[in-house]
């Protein structure tokens, strides 16, 4: 009897440390590559109707990034806290403006900013401080954080969405964007734009 509580204690063991080595792969997952799928992820529906009208959202409670009426959508996960984020917002800005003053790219390309860990409070303290005129999404419970690898910042993935809906990652890279016009020239190239490609 000894004997077989002994060996059933063993296999209990080893099945906890079996499960608990597969813990950490489960919970964090990794960012979403080239040519995969968004994480299924929620944002509250901005009340400010200029940010509801830019993503092409009607008014409601929560909305999934690839509704975004968009053929490309640029997310931006950045951090109030974050330095390099804080030197990258007039970049991020001056790519917004590119996009905001050409014709043919209006409507066309949109770009959002997610704050991993950060309120409401904080993002506006972001927002007023860099000016920023595109939508910023506090995500203080780090939940959209987690769907996209908990990724350092600032992180910028971009989806290409297609006429059906479906969509898919044409790009995933940490760090800035750096200057403005290449990544805007990028973004055309990835998305096939610049050969008129769209919704």
């Amino acid at each position: 009897m000894t004997m077989i509580l002994k060996i059933n204690l063993h296999l209990w063991i080893v099945i906890c440390c079996i499960v608990l080595m597969h813990q950490p792969a489960m919970a964090k997952g990794n960012p979403p590559e080239k040519g995969e799928v968004l994480p299924d992820a929620t944002l509250a529906v901005p009340d400010n109707p200029v940010h509801r009208d830019y993503l092409g959202l009607s008014k409601g409670n929560t909305f999934k990034i690839p509704q975004i009426k968009a053929t490309v959508v640029i997310i931006e996960i950045f951090s109030m806290y974050c330095p390099h984020c804080q030197r990258e917002a007039p970049n991020v800005n001056s790519l917004f403006n590119m996009i905001e003053s050409n014709s043919g790219l209006m409507g066309k390309i949109k770009i959002i900013g997610i704050g991993a860990g950060n309120s409401s409070f904080e993002v506006d303290i972001f927002r007023k401080k860099y000016n920023v005129l595109f939508p910023l999404f506090p995500d203080n419970d780090f939940a959209v954080h987690k769907r996209v690898g908990e990724v350092r910042t600032p992180y910028f993935i971009a989806l290409k969405i297609n006429r059906d809906g479906s969509h898919k990652v044409i790009y995933s890279k940490l760090g800035g964007i750096e200057k403005a016009d290449q990544f805007l020239d990028l973004m055309l190239k990835l998305s096939e734009l610049d050969k008129g490609g769209g919704r």
